[in-house]
């Protein structure tokens, strides 16, 4: 639908057809198919065991592999899927000028409201074919996943994007938390989230309960969606996470929310 020949740019073009930018440009990052078998393991094995890092994740694969497998290749891939071991660490490096820190603000806060607290987040989506990386924005009270984009690399122009159809979507929230990693922290993102009114917060260091909203999401969706389909381009991937993502804010009703769904907790229409 999109041609990228004419004259007409193809931002207009997405923005024409409704689809987000996107959908459109950005292809599967691609490894081997080894990589690509043992990437998935990890990522089943990260969910069901946070603190595992490099040196456990090694021994876990040679095991399910009944073969050694070079550390120095765990740790490249383990980077590359944006997986660390969650357990606290001493602070041995400084952020420069350009990657500012800040505190994190909810602990012992009561969230009593929608749009009170936002949270964002990026995980790894394994492909049939290669891999992408998923952000979203989520608000605490309600649950509710305000928005979402697809990259087939951790850039922080994607979570900007998310971000900014978020703020239009439903305005500004007290306070925006994300973890400390290196998109979150750019000045570029951090100068936005300030521009719209929001204070900033992010988890401590190796802390993956301090979003531990967002990340139930991500378990969710890849046990009940990405593991079970095995997408094959990102063009049936974008539609099955729009598919999930309308039922898990819509139709689904959740434990925590009393059994009401997120959009009727947050109040709004359904899209």
């Amino acid at each position: 639908m999109v041609e990228p020949w004419t004259d007409l740019p193809v931002v207009d073009q997405c923005k024409l057809l409704g689809l987000p930018r996107s959908s459109y440009y950005y292809r599967p990052a691609v490894e081997s198919d080894e990589n690509l078998l043992v990437m998935r393991m990890m990522d089943e094995y990260h969910l069901e065991n946070p603190y595992t890092g490099v040196k456990g994740m090694r021994l876990w694969l040679g095991r399910e592999l009944a073969q050694p497998i070079n550390i120095k290749r765990v740790r490249r891939l383990m980077r590359l899927m944006g997986l660390e071991a969650i357990y606290p660490k001493p602070r041995t490096t400084i952020a420069g000028d350009e990657h500012h820190i800040y505190p994190y603000l909810l602990r012992d806060m009561a969230v009593e409201k929608p749009d009170q607290v936002w949270c964002s987040d990026i995980t790894y989506i394994p492909m049939q074919r290669g891999f992408m990386y998923l952000v979203a924005v989520m608000d605490w009270y309600s649950r509710l996943v305000l928005s979402w984009e697809l990259s087939n690399s951790m850039e922080t122009g994607f979570c900007i994007e998310a971000m900014e159809v978020a703020f239009e979507q439903y305005g500004t929230p007290d306070i925006f938390n994300t973890d400390q990693g290196s998109q979150f922290t750019s000045k570029e993102f951090t100068r936005r989230v300030q521009e719209r009114g929001a204070r900033i917060s992010m988890d401590g260091k190796g802390r993956a309960i301090d979003n531990v909203f967002i990340e139930r999401l991500w378990r969710s969706l890849k046990y009940e969606d990405i593991y079970l389909r095995c997408y094959q381009n990102c063009g049936d991937l974008y539609n099955g996470i729009e598919h999930y993502l309308n039922k898990y804010n819509h139709f689904r009703p959740h434990q925590g929310l009393e059994g009401r769904t997120p959009a009727e907790v947050h109040g709004c229409e359904r899209f």
